[in-house]
This record gives C-alpha cells, sequence and structure tokens, in this order.
C-alpha cells in the first residue's frame, strides 16, 4: 500500500512518495509518532518555506492508484486528482531529531489532530471524515521517518 518509490526497513521509511501502515485505525482514539531523521544536506521546506513531509492518514490505496500518480509526475501534470494527502498536513519546521505525533479519534466527530514535539497544531486539524484510513506519511528524499505505535517508545505524551 505504499508508492514503489518508497523504501520500508522495518518501522523506518526512506524514499519518496505516499505511504500506509498495512493496519487500519479501528478504535475510538489512537497516537502515534513518527521520529524524524535527515541527511546532513536535505531541505527540511521548499522554496517558499513549506514542509515538504506530509503526515496523517490515508485511505487504502492499491498498486493501480501508485501508477497513476506515478504517470502523472513523470509528465509533470498538475496534480489536480487525488494525489492521497487530502487527510494530510504539511508541518512547517520540521528538522531532524523532530517527533510529529498523530492523534486520531474516530466517536462522533472524527477528527485528525497533530503535536510538533509535543505542543498542538490546532490549525492543522482535520475533521469530519469517514471511513477506514491508514496511518501514512509523504516522505521525500533525505529523510528517514520511524513510525512508532508503542507508548514504551513515544518521546512525547498522547494528548
Amino acid at each position: 500500500m505504499s508508492a514503489p518509490t518508497v523504501k520500508i526497513n522495518g518501522l523506518t521509511v526512506t524514499g519518496h512518495g505516499l505511504a500506509l501502515v498495512n493496519v487500519s485505525i479501528e478504535q475510538d482514539a489512537s497516537y502515534w509518532e513518527w521520529h524524524i531523521a535527515t541527511d546532513d544536506n536535505v531541505a527540511l521546506d521548499d522554496d517558499d518555506g513549506h514542509s515538504i513531509l506530509k503526515f496523517g492518514v490515508a485511505t487504502r490505496k492499491n498498486r493501480d492508484f501508485f501508477e497513476a500518480l506515478g504517470d502523472m509526475e513523470d509528465n509533470d501534470d498538475e496534480m489536480s486528482v487525488d494525489d492521497g494527502t487530502k487527510l494530510m498536513r504539511a508541518i512547517p519546521n520540521v528538522k531532524s531529531g523532530d517527533t510529529i505525533g498523530v492523534a486520531v479519534q474516530q466517536s462522533d466527530l472524527p477528527m485528525v489532530q497533530f503535536l510538533h514535539n509535543g505542543e498542538p497544531i490546532h490549525e492543522l486539524a482535520i475533521s469530519r471524515f469517514r471511513g477506514m484510513v491508514f496511518p501514512s506519511i509523504y516522505m521525500r528524499d533525505g529523510y528517514s521517518a520511524t513510525f512508532v505505535w508503542n507508548e514504551d517508545e513515544f518521546k512525547e505524551m498522547s494528548p
């Protein structure tokens, strides 16, 4: 369920593209973290100062989705179709050593909340989504992100 340009080694993700954890979120409330590392010479933001990593959840993707997405990128087509990141957000000012927390609530008002080094980023919260979703990250070359779901390994407290 990840782009062919993404490499997964255990719980660590590298490469470029959309990566989904292969287990859906089924409980009412979930929290996980992404521990970020970068190569020394990697730009943390794009030319406009926006983060080039996205975090959140995504619906299930199949091989056809990733092939179509790859064809659009190869042809420099405008990304007017779903690139798989509708339920994801770019977190600004991410650096090597940072922790991005993602909290999902699926009760009466489903919501995705984001935390950067333990601090909530309220303006990026996503509300009112439905359906089966999977923890996900949109990667760029030069980064590695480790998925942490075991609370004993959390660097920050869940909200």
